[in-house]
C-alpha cells in the first residue's frame, strides 16, 4: 500500500470535483489539515473516511486504497494485495499511534489542571499539617493517589473516546473541551 499514491489521488479527486481541502474536510468531518496529511501521505484516512471519500468521489474504497481507477481485470488483483498488505501492516496511523498521539495531546491540552491540581494538594497539606500533624503524610498521600487516579482516569477516557471512535480516528486534531466529556 502507498500511501503518498493513495495521498496524490484523493488530491487528484478532489481537484477534479473543484474542491478545496476545507471543503472536503467539511464533509468528511476533518480540518484542512487534517486533509493536507492525507493528500501528502502522511497517514492514511481511516476506513469510515475511506466510505464517505468512495462516496463522494464515485470510486471504490480498493480504487483509493490502490491510489487509482482500476479496470475490472485489475480489480481483485488490486483487492487482494490490499488486503494483505492492510493485514500485514498497521496504518501509518494505527491503533498505538492513536493511543500515544492522544495521551500527549490529552496532557499538553490538560498541563494547567494538572499544575492547578498539584499545588492544591500542596497547599491542601501545609494546611494539614498544622491542624492533623501526625497523620498529615497519610492524608497528602492519599490525596495524590486520588489526584493521580483522576486525571490518569480522564485521560484514558479522552484516549478511548478519540481511538475508537469513527470521530476520534477521522480527526485527531480536534480539541477536548473538558476533562470528563
Amino acid at each position: 500500500m502507498d500511501i503518498q499514491k493513495t495521498g496524490a489521488f484523493i488530491a487528484g479527486l478532489r481537484r477534479e470535483r473543484g474542491l478545496t481541502q476545507q471543503q472536503l474536510g467539511d464533509i468528511v468531518g476533518a480540518t484542512n489539515k487534517t486533509v493536507s496529511r492525507w493528500e501528502t501521505g502522511s497517514y492514511m484516512p481511516p476506513v469510515e473516511v475511506l466510505e464517505i471519500l468512495s462516496r463522494e468521489f464515485g470510486v471504490t474504497i480498493n480504487e483509493l486504497v490502490a491510489g487509482q481507477r482500476l479496470s475490472d481485470g485489475e480489480f481483485k488483483g488490486a483487492a487482494e494485495r490490499n488486503l494483505m498488505e492492510a493485514i500485514s501492516e498497521p496504518g501509518a496511523f494505527g491503533l498505538g499511534e492513536k493511543n500515544s498521539y492522544f495521551k500527549r495531546k490529552w496532557l499538553k491540552d490538560h498541563l494547567f489542571e494538572i499544575i492547578a491540581e498539584l499545588i492544591l494538594i500542596a497547599a491542601a497539606g501545609v494546611a494539614l499539617w498544622f491542624i492533623f500533624r501526625p497523620i498529615c503524610p497519610v492524608i497528602c498521600l492519599v490525596l495524590g493517589i486520588i489526584g493521580a487516579a483522576n486525571v490518569n482516569n480522564s485521560m484514558m477516557a479522552y484516549v478511548e473516546r478519540k481511538a475508537f471512535t469513527s470521530k476520534g480516528g477521522a480527526e485527531p486534531d480536534e480539541p477536548d473541551r473538558g476533562l470528563n466529556k
